[in-house]
């Protein structure tokens, strides 16, 4: 991702009748840009820039980790829309998620999103702009709407970092403040984020020697954490083995008997809202202690569990909480 701030930009308006890309309040709120002065970025994600002429006023977050960003930064008043929440809202961001309307339980299609005149788009899953959902990116650029993607999610696999790294989850943040004018709060939501992962890794036992499965949904076909995604990284900053990590897939298929000739020591449980099969945490448990080949394994005999929300094994605003809650379960599992 790359973020750049132009000062003096006098970009020409959006070209969809009604858009409000040609100004932005300059009432003191928390989403006012840092300073009241002609602006205005270019922004390149996945490959695609884009130029966004002033602080957009009429945003669209087209899934919940880019809504949670947002709300962070204190953008609500500038959010025409949200969509796709798959887990309740942080608490700390439940007052605000209220001022802002929803335009679909899942993805809203390009018609519901052109309707609310947006001069801004955002989402950290390249699903969203699919045909079916809100539309390519670059159709939305033709029509001079920014529309942004996470780089852990690009359209294009070979644009996608083999590894998840906190420095770009941050990175993704500081983007999307510097697009909306306020690079203080910014700043200070990365700043307070770098704090708690810094010492969520310092309080993590050490010397364990635990290899962990990550355990994300499924029964008849697990899937579970391999290389390069989020619990990959985690598993190396807490000092623990991901116990799948040699396979490079950031979440493949996994099978109950290979599970079982790795016998991990602790196993972190996805507690996912969504209701499938085997979804949330105590599903999960329930399931591995009645399984024939998985009550043997040496995690569930000990009930060595780490219960997580399944959303902050995805890169966003949570994923700090991932550390801390494995360090802290860790902490209580091996003192």
């Amino acid at each position: 991702m790359k973020t750049i701030r132009i000062k003096g930009l006098l970009g020409a308006c959006l070209l969809l009748p009604g858009l409000a890309a040609c100004g932005a309040g300059n009432t003191a709120s928390p989403g006012t840009p840092d300073a009241a002065r002609p602006s205005g970025t270019v922004t390149t994600s996945c490959g695609l820039s884009t130029r966004v002429p002033a602080p957009p006023e009429r945003a669209v977050s087209l899934e919940q980790n880019a809504t949670e960003i947002m709300l962070s930064l204190g953008l609500a008043d500038r959010m025409a829309g949200t969509s796709y929440q798959t887990d309740p809202v942080l608490p700390s961001l439940s007052a605000e998620y209220q001022k802002v309307p929803v335009l679909a339980k899942q993805y809203p299609s390009h018609e519901a999103v052109l309707a609310e005149e947006p001069d801004f788009l955002y989402s950290t899953l390249s699903s969203a702009y699919a045909d079916e959902a809100a539309g390519p990116r670059a159709g939305w650029k033709k029509l001079g709407v920014p529309a942004y993607l996470s780089a852990h999610d690009c359209e294009k696999p070979e644009l996608t970092p083999g590894e998840v790294r906190f420095d770009a989850v941050f990175n993704e943040i500081e983007d999307i403040a510097t697009v909306f004018g306020v690079e203080k709060r910014g700043e200070k939501t990365v700043k307070d984020l770098r704090v708690r992962l810094d010492r969520a890794v310092r309080e993590a036992p050490k010397n364990t020697g635990a290899k962990v499965m990550w355990y994300y949904s499924g029964t008849t076909t697990p899937y579970i954490a391999g290389h390069g995604g989020l619990p990959s990284t985690v598993s190396e900053l807490v000092g623990v083995d991901n116990a799948f990590d040699d396979i490079h897939q950031k979440w493949p298929a996994g099978n109950w008997e290979k599970i079982a000739e790795r016998d991990p020591d602790v196993i972190v449980l996805a507690d996912l809202t969504r209701g499938g099969d085997g979804d949330s945490a105590e599903a999960k448990k329930r399931f591995l202690r009645s399984h024939p080949v998985t009550s043997q394994l040496d995690a569930v005999r000990h009930n060595r569990f780490i219960v997580v929300p399944g959303s902050a094994m995805d890169p966003s605003i949570r994923s700090v909480s991932l550390a801390e809650e494995v360090s802290k379960g860790l902490a209580a599992l091996y003192g």
